[in-house]
């Protein structure tokens, strides 16, 4: 497996996040885990700079419908590409609890099927127990199997199932205890380097 590292967004990363974005509306795929990038980044026109901002801001300025939250770009060493990104709720409002979780996660369409998001969740979870999380929720519409096995793949406990009332579809929860799973999946998945994960 090739070497990846979580890495907190910067001005560096701007050309490549804007394709990022961009991949995914160009074949009309869901975008997860970007921290608002999708709302900042459009086919047409780009404001990365504010979306920075908007990130950077967001483990302080926090309110009843925003909870302070962490943002990473997973990054492949051998070319420094963004192949995929995760939000890392702190903690959970009301709207969170019932749909949405601590963790959303996503990798770019051109990345799928190699089995990087099972890193990109490790290493989120590893962010989790920084911050004293012990145990996450995190769910998915079934009609994504594919995040659902991402879940599974890092131990995840089927808890309950319901309907995201913003889509109607049917979706499954999942619990991870943390530490746990760090533990139990450090061989398969904790060889990657987290060094920039702290940024």
């Amino acid at each position: 497996m090739e070497r990846l590292r979580l890495v907190r967004p910067d001005m560096s990363y701007r050309e490549d996040a804007v394709n990022y974005i961009r991949e995914h509306l160009e074949c009309g795929s869901n975008i997860n885990g970007s921290g608002g990038l999708s709302r900042y980044v459009t086919l047409n026109e780009e404001h990365y700079e504010e979306w920075l901002n908007y990130v950077y801001d967001a483990i302080y300025n926090v309110n009843e419908e925003r909870v302070p939250n962490l943002t990473y770009f997973l990054v492949r060493e051998s070319d420094n590409r963004i192949i995929g990104m995760c939000n890392i709720r702190l903690r959970l409002n009301n709207r969170l609890a019932r749909c949405g979780g601590h963790i959303g996660y996503g990798i770019r369409p051109s990345e799928r099927g190699n089995g990087y998001n099972h890193y990109n969740l490790y290493m989120a979870l590893e962010v989790c127990r920084w911050h004293g999380l012990d145990s996450v929720v995190l769910d998915c519409n079934v009609s994504n199997p594919a995040s659902e096995r991402t879940m599974i793949a890092l131990g995840g406990r089927l808890i309950n199932e319901f309907i995201d009332p913003s889509d109607n579809e049917l979706c499954h929860r999942y619990e991870i205890r943390v530490s746990e799973s760090l533990e139990n999946y450090r061989d398969l998945y904790g060889q990657c380097d987290n060094m920039n994960m702290r940024r």
